[in-house]
C-alpha cells in the first residue's frame, strides 16, 4: 500500500484510537522520564559533540573594576594623581561622566593582590574564595567591546548587537537545541539586588527576550519565593483536574484561531500554557530551599538564606543544572561604582564571591562541571583614572569597553588558562584581543555549534 493512501483507510473510530493511544503513551514517557517528551531543536544540531551540555552565565551587571579584581598593575602606584598619558587614552570616546573633567588623575588599587594555585592567578584580596579555586579558572583579560553605556552595553552582551530587538544568546539556543526538560524552561533568569546601597542598574527584559523568534523562547524569570512565576499556583477552589480541563478548552479554541491564521505565536501561546501547567508541579519542589541542610547554607553565605539574594539564586542555578536545564543567568546588579569605588565594590564582592565558589565548588561534587559552563563577568571595565576626586583611600572609576576582564570554568575550558594582557594602565590591549563576538561564539563552540555553518 502507498504510504500516501494510508490515511484513506483509517476510519474515523480507528484514526481516534490510535491518536488517544499514541497520546497516552506519551504522557506515560514525560511522567517516566521527562527528556523524552522535552522539546527538541533543529535538525542537525549540535554540528559536533558538544562539551558542554547547559551554561551557567553569572552576569555582573553594572561593570566590575578589573583593575581591582584581576588584572593586577603594581607599577601604577608610581603614577599616583598623575594624568594618563595622552598617548594612552588616544581618541578614547568618554562619557558624559568624565568628559568635562579637567584633569585624569591614575588611581592605583587600594586592594591587595596575591598569586592563587598552580596556575598563580593574580587575584584581589576581596575575592578570597574564589582565589581557593583559582586553578579551576581560565581568565580572559582582554576582553572588549564597542558599546560605552550600560544598556546598550548589556544588549550586546546578550545578543551581539548594540541595538534591542535581536534574540538572546540563550532564546537562539532554546531554539537551536531545545530542551532537555519537558517540565522546566530551556531558559531560565534570575534577577538579585545587592545587600548594600549602591547604584544599581535597571535590567530590560529584552536582555533576555527572544527577539524574532517565538516568544517561547525568551528567558523566563523566577522570582524569588515557594511560586517562583507568577500565578502558577491554582488559585483557592481549583482543582488540578480541573485546570486540565481548562486548558483542554482553552487549547481547542486557540487550535481552532491557529488553523484560521496559521500565526507562530498562537502555537506560543499553546505551548506556553502547557509549560505553565507541567511547571505546577516541578518548579515550587525546585523552589523550596526547606530540605537543603544547613552545611549548604553555610557554604554559600550568610545571605544565602534570603530568598531573591544572589547567593539563594546560586543554590537554585545548582538545582536547576541537575535537572538539565540548558541555560541559566543569573543578574547581579551594582557594580557600577562611579564613586566610593573601595566601598561599593568591597560589599559586591560580600554579595559574591563565596557563592560563586561553592556553586562552582558543589557542580564539581556532582560530576556536573564536567559538562557545565560557567561564565562570569560583566558588560564592559571601569577606568584607570578616578572619576571625581581622588585621594589616596578612595577614588571612582567610569565605564571602560576597551579592556576588562571575564573568567570561564568547567566543561570545555582550559584550567589554570589567562588569555590576554592589557598595557601597564589596565587601558589598551596588548596581547590576544578577545571581542564579545568572539566570547559568544567559544560558547557555541563549546555546545558543538559551529557559528560558521
Amino acid at each position: 500500500m502507498n504510504l500516501r493512501d494510508l490515511p484513506l483507510h483509517l476510519t474515523r473510530r480507528q484514526f481516534l484510537g490510535r491518536a488517544c493511544t499514541a497520546v497516552g503513551a506519551a504522557a506515560l514517557a514525560s511522567l517516566l522520564d521527562p527528556r523524552l517528551f522535552a522539546a527538541t531543536g533543529l535538525p542537525g544540531l549540535p554540528h559536533f559533540a558538544p562539551k558542554a551540555r547547559r551554561i551557567i552565565w553569572l552576569t555582573q551587571a553594572g561593570a566590575p573594576s578589573q583593575l581591582d579584581l584581576f588584572d593586577y598593575k603594581p607599577g601604577l602606584a608610581a603614577h599616583f594623581d598623575k594624568d594618563i598619558p595622552a598617548s594612552v587614552r588616544g581618541e578614547q570616546r568618554l562619557t558624559g561622566m568624565t568628559a568635562n573633567q579637567k584633569r585624569f588623575p591614575v588611581a592605583p588599587s587600594v586592594f591587595k593582590f596575591a598569586q592563587h594555585g598552580q596556575a598563580g592567578h593574580w587575584l584581589s584580596e576581596l575575592l578570597p574564595h574564589t582565589a581557593r579555586m583559582a586553578d579551576e579558572l581560565c581568565i580572559i583579560r582582554s576582553l572588549n567591546t564597542e558599546a560605552i553605556n550600560h544598556d546598550p552595553a548589556m544588549t550586546m552582551l546578550q545578543t551581539g548587537h548594540q541595538i534591542g530587538g535581536r534574540p538572546s544568546l540563550g532564546a537562539w539556543l532554546s531554539y537551536g537545541l531545545g530542551s532537555e526538560n519537558a517540565n522546566l524552561p530551556a531558559f531560565v533568569v534570575m534577577i538579585s539586588r545587592p545587600s548594600g546601597p549602591t547604584n544599581a542598574q535597571p535590567l530590560h527584559e529584552r536582555m533576555w527576550g527572544a527577539g524574532f523568534l517565538a516568544a517561547k523562547y525568551q528567558g523566563v524569570r523566577f522570582s524569588p519565593g515557594k511560586d517562583p512565576v507568577l500565578f502558577i499556583s491554582n488559585p483557592p477552589g481549583i482543582t488540578t483536574e480541573r485546570r486540565r480541563a481548562m486548558l483542554d478548552d482553552l487549547s481547542a479554541l486557540n487550535r481552532m484561531t491557529l488553523d484560521d491564521y496559521q500565526d507562530p505565536e498562537t502555537q506560543t501561546r499553546i505551548d506556553q500554557f502547557e509549560m505553565a501547567f507541567r511547571m505546577q508541579a516541578s518548579a515550587p519542589e525546585l523552589a523550596d530551599l526547606s530540605g537543603v541542610p544547613a552545611a549548604v547554607f553555610e557554604r554559600y553565605g550568610p545571605e544565602s538564606r534570603k530568598p531573591g539574594t544572589y547567593a539563594a539564586n546560586c543554590i537554585l542555578a545548582r538545582r536547576l543544572a541537575e535537572r538539565d536545564v540548558r541555560f541559566i543567568q543569573l543578574y547581579h546588579r551594582g557594580w557600577d561604582q562611579h564613586n566610593d569605588l573601595p566601598s561599593g565594590i568591597k560589599s559586591q564582592c560580600y554579595d559574591t564571591d563565596q557563592a560563586t565558589a561553592a556553586l562552582v565548588g558543589e557542580l564539581k561534587e556532582r560530576g556536573l562541571l564536567d559538562d557545565t559552563l560557567v561564565v562570569w563577568g560583566g558588560e564592559f571595565g571601569r577606568t584607570v583614572y578616578s572619576q571625581g576626586a581622588l585621594t589616596p583611600t578612595n577614588y571612582g572609576r567610569d565605564h571602560h569597553p576597551r579592556c576588562f576582564t571575564v573568567w570561564m570554568a568547567g566543561a570545555g575550558v582550559k584550567r589554570g588558562a589567562v588569555i590576554g594582557e592589557t598595557d601597564d594602565y589596565s587601558y589598551n590591549i596588548v596581547r590576544d584581543p578577545v571581542h564579545i563576538h568572539d566570547l559568544n561564539a567559544t560558547v557555541l563552540h563549546l555546545l558543538g555549534i559551529d557559528t560558521r555553518a
